[in-house]
């Protein structure tokens, strides 16, 4: 199956894979920390485990850093 992972295609074996396993796969550490959506709408950390790609799917992961003020 392929689908598009942060804007790189990726040709995965399978054909019922869940986000879980997708973040498993591009070596995600800590999924709580990561934002996911799927073809442009936010997917519910609760439900990562229970959504399914499928082929031409675009997964994107987004990281939140926390960071403070500059001084500016």
């Amino acid at each position: 199956m392929k689908i598009i992972v942060n804007g790189k295609e990726q040709d995965l074996k399978g054909d019922s894979l869940s986000l879980l396993h997708i973040l498993t796969e591009n070596n995600v550490k800590k999924p709580e920390m990561v934002s996911v959506q799927l073809n442009g709408e936010f997917i519910d950390q609760d439900n990562f485990n229970h959504i399914f790609v499928k082929e031409k799917d675009e997964v994107d992961f987004l990281y939140f850093m926390g960071g403070g003020s500059n001084g500016n």
